[in-house]
């Protein structure tokens, strides 16, 4: 399966593992160093769908100034934190792998076999 793309933090030990357990199933994932790289809002956006999930419910709160932000705030809308995560792709919790079977936030990693 080599149409598998990874959003990835290389400093995350759960990311890591993700990237591991696809090496270790004879994927040869895009990898994506988001934090590099940057995101666009409909990149943004479309992973969201991707995912069925909010925002709110990508964001990553632990060792980033989302609460300090008010992003964490319920009726933050998912424009504003989306445009924060722009700003700042460090807020987006991670990793993010995306394969043809689906989308999934990969926490915990193992989370990724269920896209292989």
């Amino acid at each position: 399966m080599s149409d598998v793309t990874i959003y990835h933090n290389p400093n995350c030990g759960t990311s890591r593992t993700t990237l591991a357990l696809l090496y270790a199933n004879g994927i040869e994932p895009t990898v994506v160093e988001y934090l590099k790289a940057g995101w666009t809002r409909p990149q943004l956006e479309g992973l969201l769908k991707r995912l069925g999930r909010s925002a709110h419910e990508v964001l990553r709160v632990r060792g980033t100034q989302a609460h300090e932000l008010g992003l964490t705030d319920p009726r933050a809308s998912d424009a504003a934190l989306i445009a924060a995560m722009i700003l700042d792709p460090g807020l987006v919790e991670r990793p993010i792998v995306v394969t043809p079977k689906g989308a999934a936030l990969c926490r915990p990693a193992d989370l990724v076999l269920t896209l292989i």
